[in-house]
C-alpha cells in the first residue's frame, strides 16, 4: 500500500505526510513544473505542466489497495475502479456507493456555468476539516493495510 497525492491543490499535505509515517507507509506526491512541494518525508514526481498531466500520471501509477488523496471526481472515479481507496483533502471518503451521484452533481454543474449561471464556491479549509482527513485517512489505511 501506497499513498498517492494529487499534489497540485492539496492542502493537509503535512497531515498526510503524519499520518503516513506513524504506519510506515510510502507517499508519492504528483505535480507539475508549476509548483514546488518541499518534504524530508514523501516522494515527488513532477510532470510537464498541461491539462490533466498529473491526474494522468497518478491514475497510470495507481495499484490495487492504494491510498489516492484527490479533490477530482474523475480520478476518484478511476482509482476505484482499480480497487483502490479515495479520500479527498477535507477527509470525505469516496466509495462505488457515492461517487456516481457526485460525478452527476459535477456535471450539473458544468451545464449551469456553460450557460451563464452560477455555482457555489467550496467553503474554506478549517479545523474539522483537518480533523476528518486525520481520522478518516487513519480508518482507511487499519481498514485495508
Amino acid at each position: 500500500m501506497n499513498i498517492l497525492v494529487d499534489a497540485d491543490s492539496c492542502p493537509g499535505k503535512d497531515i498526510v505526510e503524519k499520518v503516513a509515517k506513524s504506519y510506515n507507509i510510502k507517499v508519492i506526491m504528483y505535480c507539475d513544473l508549476s509548483h514546488t512541494i518541499n518534504s524530508n518525508y514523501s516522494e515527488t514526481r513532477y510532470v510537464d505542466v498541461g491539462f490533466q498531466s498529473v491526474d494522468i500520471a497518478l491514475i497510470n501509477d495507481i495499484k490495487s489497495g492504494d491510498i489516492i488523496i484527490t479533490q477530482d471526481y474523475g480520478v476518484a472515479a478511476i482509482a476505484l475502479s482499480k480497487n483502490s481507496y479515495v479520500i479527498n483533502p477535507k477527509g470525505y471518503i469516496y466509495s462505488n456507493d457515492n461517487i456516481d451521484k457526485l460525478l452527476f452533481e459535477r456535471h450539473l454543474s458544468s451545464k449551469i456555468r456553460k450557460s451563464g449561471g452560477k455555482t457555489s464556491n467550496p467553503k474554506k479549509r478549517n479545523k474539522e476539516d483537518d480533523n476528518r482527513l486525520y481520522k478518516n485517512l487513519i480508518k482507511l489505511i487499519i481498514a485495508h493495510h
